[in-house]
């Protein structure tokens, strides 16, 4: 047996691996980064390089990396940015509030630097890895493993988009609870991201709902000098 069917066996072995690795592997660079304070120069393309391998690499080969439905969710993702942003353009202070600001969910911070934000090399690799790696990895975690291992372990037979009240509601609080002082639109954009799922069934759609996102919110910061959006 060669290494490619070796690798193809372990896979089948292991079906989880594919969506879960690249979630965790942005988690290690990311500790790593912090860790070992790499220069900002060339961090922000070594971890687009080394993640967008890795999610290269475990992208399922089943699904589809095409959006069936581009148009409409490109509209979801643009009505989720203004979401994210609507708080803190109708109350400035909203942020501070303790709700939101507290040592138990964190902190609203920038992890950029004073140079960093200076710094359009920096600024460039930073909006890819939100636009580009972000949307793929956190996607194939959430929506299309979450949602359907807490349906069952065997989450393969559960086909995509398939609802369950307790995975349904899981999911979009620990998507909340993964972004901190933004837990509040989080949860609500773990919502609507999952209702998305459940509506187009197709990862692709929502991996491109999420890149209209997260695009939007990187020139919204950039243009405006939000850096706090950018933890």
């Amino acid at each position: 047996m060669g290494p490619i069917s070796e690798r193809s066996e372990w896979v089948r072995r292991h079906p989880s691996f594919l969506y879960v690795a690249p979630f965790v592997s942005f988690f290690i660079v990311l500790y790593a980064a912090t860790e070992f304070k790499f220069n900002p120069s060339w961090e922000g393309p070594l971890r687009v390089v080394l993640l967008g391998v890795v999610c290269w690499f475990c992208w399922p080969r089943e699904l589809s990396f095409r959006p069936r439905f581009s148009a409409r969710s490109t509209g979801v993702g643009i009505a989720v940015f203004l979401l994210w942003i609507a708080p803190e353009v109708i109350y400035p202070a909203y942020r501070s509030l303790p709700l939101f600001n507290n040592s138990l969910l964190g902190h609203v911070h920038s992890s950029l630097s004073p140079d960093a934000v200076a710094n359009g090399w920096v600024l460039f690799w930073r909006s890819a890895r939100a636009i580009a790696i972000v949307p793929v990895l956190e996607e194939l975690f959430w929506r299309a493993w979450l949602m359907r291992w807490l349906i069952s372990p065997n989450f393969e037979s559960v086909p995509l988009g398939s609802y369950a009240r307790s995975s349904f509601w899981l999911v979009a609080v620990l998507f909340a609870l993964e972004h901190g002082p933004y837990w509040d639109v989080g949860l609500v954009t773990g919502i609507i991201y999952n209702w998305w799922m459940i509506r187009t069934t197709s990862v692709a759609d929502c991996v491109w709902m999420h890149a209209v996102t997260n695009a939007c919110l990187s020139v919204y910061v950039i243009s405006t000098g939000h850096w706090q959006y950018w933890q």
